[in-house]
C-alpha cells in the first residue's frame, strides 16, 4: 500500500504545467513537495497566498507565513499576497484549475464530506465548499479504509456533504479511482494490492 508520502507524489502526476492549484489540510499539503522538476505549478491559499513553496526546512520556519491549515511554509520570488476576498474571487471565479482536498467520505457518484462529523467539535468549514463548487477539477487524497477497516469510499456518504458530484479522482492509500458514470473504475493499483483487495475495501459501485 503506499504512505502518505506516496500519495501526494501520485496527486502530483495529476498537475499539468502552467496550473493554478489549491491544496486542502492533511495529506494535500505534501503535494508541493512532489511537483515535477521543470513544471511550474502555482499554489493558491484561501488564507491569502499565491505562490507558495514547499516546507521549509527545520530552523527556517517563519512563522508569519503559514498555509490554511497554519502550517508553516515558505515563500517564492513571485509570491502574491491578498485578503480573504479576494482569494475567495480567485475561487469563485474559476480561476483555479484545481484543488486536492482530503476527504471522510466520498460516494460512487462524487459526492464529498469533508467538513464535519455530527457531534465533534471542527474549526469550521474554511474554503471547501467554495473550492468544489469553483475549481475545474476535484482530486481527493485519503485512505482507502478508516480506523476501524469500514470503507470510506461508499455508494452514498452518511456525513454532512460538502459538495454533491464534484470529485473526479480519488487517490487513496489502496490506489486511483476515477468517478465515471455507474460508479468508480479503477486507474491504478498501490504497490502490492490486487484489484480484489481494493474491491473488497470499497463499498462503492466499482465498474
Amino acid at each position: 500500500m503506499w504512505d502518505r508520502n506516496q500519495m501526494a507524489a501520485r496527486a502530483a502526476q495529476e498537475l499539468q504545467d502552467g496550473m493554478y492549484v489549491n491544496l486542502g489540510i492533511g495529506i494535500p499539503t505534501l503535494v508541493s513537495n512532489y511537483i515535477p522538476e521543470g513544471m511550474t505549478v502555482t499554489l493558491q491559499s484561501e488564507n491569502g497566498m499565491l505562490g507558495m513553496g514547499p516546507f521549509p526546512y527545520e530552523g527556517d520556519e517563519d512563522p508569519d507565513l503559514i498555509n490554511a491549515g497554519k502550517q508553516t511554509i515558505t515563500e517564492l520570488p513571485h509570491t502574491a499576497y491578498f485578503d480573504s476576498a479576494q482569494s475567495f474571487g480567485m475561487i469563485r471565479g474559476g480561476k483555479i484549475a484545481m484543488a486536492i482536498l482530503g476527504a471522510m467520505e466520498v460516494a460512487e457518484n462524487g459526492d464529498l464530506a469533508n467538513w464535519m462529523i455530527p457531534g465533534k467539535l471542527v474549526k469550521g468549514m474554511g474554503g471547501a465548499m467554495d473550492l468544489v463548487a469553483g475549481v475545474g477539477r476535484v482530486i481527493v487524497v485519503m485512505d482507502h479504509q478508516n480506523k476501524h477497516g469500514e470503507s470510506k469510499v461508499l455508494k452514498a456518504c452518511t456525513l454532512p456533504l460538502t459538495g454533491k458530484g464534484v470529485v473526479d479522482l480519488i487517490i487513496s492509500n489502496l490506489g486511483v479511482l476515477e468517478v465515471v458514470e455507474g460508479g468508480l473504475k479503477i486507474v491504478e493499483l498501490a504497490d502490492g494490492v490486487t484489484e480484489q483487495q481494493i474491491r473488497d475495501a470499497t463499498e462503492a459501485t466499482i465498474v
